[in-house]
């Protein structure tokens, strides 16, 4: 496929919903692709990715960013408490808090530094033992939590079970949403973005439809 037909995509659900596309954000997923390929996507024009390791991201990022200006880095996997100051240093959004140890953290290091990234609760949807995330019925009191400690809570995000519906998460993301108050929502990968966009996504999580088949090693 590649950049522009995805982005046509992303346009023509956003079309389909009444909604403006500028409204969505295009999340380039770049883990364990080569760095030719993110390359010529952000000779492209594109500029927002998204990584699931800060140790990946933190090796080949700089130099991306020293070639290429207003490089939008997106967090999207999870994170171990002890590389939360390094995340804080190199993402502008972090869409995987899951944990109260981890939003003291964040909460202790935007004290510190002045600024905090955009910050997104992973919900568990799917209830799934093996996924990080809160629970559904845990989700309002940990946003409440993370309000009390000031951090930048913006929205919400999920990875349905892959063997479900994904429009079924996808609405539950967005009704917790809405009671929070929260207006962000992280939902919808390379075969499901379409369904995520008709139920509200704002971000859209897209890697080898836009890149080809992850080539790790």
């Amino acid at each position: 496929m590649g950049l522009q037909e995805i982005s046509d995509r992303v346009a023509q659900a956003a079309r389909a919903s009444g909604r403006d596309s500028d409204a969505i954000k295009l999340i380039a997923v770049s883990k364990v692709q080569p760095n030719a390929r993110i390359n010529a996507v952000l000779t492209e024009g594109h500029r927002c990715f998204g990584e699931n390791r800060v140790q990946e991201a933190a090796s080949k990022w700089p130099d991306f960013r020293a070639r290429f200006d207003g490089i939008d880095l997106h967090l999207i996997g999870p994170l171990q408490t002890n590389k939360a100051r390094q995340a804080f240093e190199l993402f502008q959004a972090i869409h995987s808090l899951d944990r109260p140890k981890l939003a003291k953290t964040f909460a202790r290091l935007a004290q510190e530094t002045g600024g905090c990234p955009d910050l997104f609760v992973q919900v568990n949807t799917g209830e799934e033992p093996q996924k990080a995330g809160v629970l559904p019925s845990e989700a309002d009191a940990f946003v409440s939590d993370c309000k009390a400690l000031d951090l930048p809570i913006c929205g919400l995000m999920c990875i349905p079970p892959v063997d479900e519906e994904a429009s079924l998460h996808f609405a539950l993301l967005a009704k917790i949403a809405r009671r929070n108050g929260l207006d962000g929502l992280s939902m919808g990968m390379s075969a499901d973005f379409e369904k995520a966009i008709a139920l509200g996504a704002t971000h859209v999580r897209v890697g080898s439809a836009i890149f080809g088949e992850r080539t790790p090693g």
